[in-house]
């Protein structure tokens, strides 16, 4: 609370140290509401558990709204500060699938529109030469020249997923694919709290063609949990990557490479099915020691392919011996997609993904849940495992000049859960999303 106090404070006294380049927009304020509705048709299931997905016809829905403001407080410092409100409940409150069908949603009990601090963070950018390039105004970014090599800092709170692992055809949920696999790299872990926040320092070197990442980050204090344990000295997440800007026959993309150490008061698999008494499920939880490490590395591509067609490519691995802590219930992930803009078909506002992801659980992981083990999203009760296999298929129309668009989403998801026994599930989505 005192870091943040102390950015305000600056903000309010720092006019006088404000660049006197009138090309840079000095304050920046937008805002986005996004909702979603979702229908699941009744499916086939041998059996269920505590965190199945249910079996039977399910209608769910989101809302969020969220402020991005942006303040030039003086020459290479900007703040940021993003309120958000956000309600409504992911299909069976978003258990029993990695690969979760909604990415606007968490597992919080409480339906209800709950009003919070998404992101407050402090941008430092120090400039490493005289060139120049235009930015455009947009959320959490002020309009301007900045310098094409440069060496940049976040500090305060944020979503790591702002900084890492970003594509031009799967990021967002509120535009683009609705899945959790094909929003971010669903075995990358990453640090947050249950709304996907986490609080720490991020360093970005920008050299060119070259950008590199290297993040600090609190980890939640229990999986999945909502608050931080901010004592970086016990329980942190650090990630690392590295990306490069190719051309291909004129076509522009990007390739990055990402690595990740986390470190927090996990469980382990392994040693909870050691220890489970005979005819009683083992309990990871039970076996939670601070100073536990996960590690993994996600491969991800994006490529113009024409004018009006790209494509997307991730590929993800970590080590699968810990609980997951975070983010989603996968040790392996590969997910392939491709993105068509209306003006193929004349109407050059519209965009059409196509897309599927494949998830994959480590041995540890899978025998685990076969016991009858529980994690903080799966847990069928036994499990006759298979890779889980999602496809995924949006329209997006903008039927104004304004910043609204309407979204028709499908999904196909084969063996939910990693479990052959459930499934083959459909849902079918629709989305509002509106900019300011």
């Amino acid at each position: 609370m005192k870091f943040f106090t102390s950015l305000f404070a600056f903000s309010l006294f720092s006019g006088s140290l404000w660049a006197q380049d009138t090309t840079n927009q000095r304050v920046d304020l937008h805002f986005q509401t996004t909702y979603i509705y979702q229908y699941k048709p009744g499916f086939h299931a041998d059996y269920s558990g505590p965190n199945s997905i249910s079996n039977h016809e399910e209608k769910q829905n989101s809302l969020t709204a969220t402020m991005y403001l942006g303040i030039r407080l003086c020459k290479g410092a900007e703040i940021y500060i993003n309120p958000e409100v956000a309600g409504g409940s992911g299909l069976s409150g978003a258990f029993g699938m990695a690969g979760s069908t909604n990415g606007e949603t968490f597992r919080v009990g409480d339906p209800a529109p709950t009003l919070y601090l998404g992101r407050a963070y402090l941008k430092q950018t120090i400039a490493l030469n005289k060139k120049k390039e235009s930015v455009e105004d947009n959320e959490n970014q002020l309009g301007g020249n900045e310098p094409t090599r440069f060496l940049r800092f976040y500090v305060g709170k944020f979503s790591i997923g702002d900084f890492f692992d970003n594509n031009n055809y799967a990021n967002g949920p509120r535009t683009q694919f609705l899945n959790w696999g094909l929003m971010s790299n669903a075995a990358w872990d990453y640090s947050a709290n249950l709304r996907g926040y986490s609080a720490g320092i991020t360093t970005m070197l920008q050299w060119d063609k070259m950008t590199y990442k290297l993040c600090v980050a609190a980890m939640p204090t229990v999986a999945n949990g909502g608050e931080l344990n901010l004592d970086y000295g016990m329980s942190r997440g650090i990630n690392a990557e590295v990306a490069k800007s190719i051309t291909i026959n004129k076509k522009a993309g990007h390739v990055r490479l990402l690595g990740y150490l986390n470190e927090a008061n996990m469980g382990t698999y392994a040693i909870a099915i050691k220890n489970a008494v005979p005819t009683i499920a083992p309990d990871v939880i039970s076996t939670e020691k601070n100073g536990t490490r996960k590690y993994g590395f996600g491969l991800n591509i994006d490529q113009e392919l024409s004018d009006n067609v790209g494509a997307f490519g991730r590929i993800g691995w970590n080590d699968g011996k810990t609980e997951t802590w975070a983010f989603t219930e996968a040790d392996r992930t590969l997910a392939l997609g491709v993105s068509l803009k209306g003006k193929m078909w004349h109407q050059k506002e519209d965009n059409v993904g196509i897309a599927m992801v494949v998830n994959g659980l480590s041995a540890d992981h899978k025998n685990y849940l076969a016991a009858g083990g529980l994690g903080f999203q799966l847990g069928d009760g036994h499990l006759k495992y298979a890779n889980e296999m999602i496809a995924e298929a949006y329209y997006s129309y903008k039927p104004t000049n304004y910043g609204m668009w309407l979204t028709g989403d499908y999904q196909f998801a084969m063996n939910p859960g990693y479990n052959h026994a459930r499934g083959p599930l459909q849902v079918f989505s629709l989305r509002l999303h509106v900019e300011i």
